[in-house]
């Protein structure tokens, strides 16, 4: 059976980019755009009526300085927690990335990026996972930072439960954390790792010897 598509949500407050992206996901095998708006107050309600699967989310919303992206996006998933939210934003700043992830989001995706960039993180936000773009990764990580401190013991929990398949939530259970809290630390992995998804994550941490693959069995 044919899978439904996966609704979507954008809330920006540029006409010109949420056509845009209308445009790009609604010509994307798998994806359907069921609403739009230029303000937070208004997202939140239609992420209530709509229950989209998805909802992409500019950083930067100028209806009401006390409610940027971040703020809207901690209002929504109180609101309707079925959706994930994907920040795409043109500022990739880690006290930006770190905010978002502490609100709840479940990707961040810079505007100037590829196509291609915005769509895996779609998929691995709507499949319970992060999506990372590469140049967040480099922002978090630093130009010209020494090298990254290693893994915290907690870190290293998070990491050995996500080798194991599992979900953001199905680890914060496991670990008597929040699911926002897995994020951070997931956030945190990744640019210790110089990865940005789970499966290179996994990869690189086997190969660093982190992970004992005979555990995993």
């Amino acid at each position: 059976m044919t899978r439904p598509p996966l609704r979507l949500l954008l809330v920006d407050d540029h006409a010109v980019v949420r056509a845009g992206l209308r445009a790009l996901l609604d010509g994307e095998p798998g994806f359907a755009v069921v609403g739009e708006t230029g303000d937070g107050a208004t997202g939140v309600r239609l992420a209530e009526q709509l229950r989209p699967d998805v909802t992409l989310m500019d950083l930067r919303l100028s209806d009401n300085a006390a409610a940027d992206g971040v703020e809207t996006t901690r209002r929504m998933l109180a609101a309707a927690p079925g959706t994930r939210v994907v920040i795409l934003t043109s500022y990739g700043s880690q006290h930006d990335v770190l905010r978002a992830v502490e609100a709840g989001a479940s990707g961040y995706v810079l505007k100037a990026g590829p196509p291609e960039e915005l769509l895996r993180a779609i998929r691995a936000a709507a499949a319970g996972g992060m999506g990372m773009a590469p140049e967040v990764t480099t922002h978090l990580a630093g130009r010209g930072a020494g090298p990254e401190p290693a893994l915290s013991a907690r870190e290293v929990e998070v990491l050995r439960l996500l080798a194991r398949g599992h979900g953001n939530r199905a680890i914060a259970d496991a670990l008597f954390l929040a699911e926002a809290t897995v994020k951070t630390h997931l956030i945190r992995i990744y640019r210790k790792l110089g990865t940005d998804n789970r499966v290179s994550t996994v990869k690189e941490a086997i190969r660093l010897g982190l992970i004992d693959i005979d555990t995993l069995m």
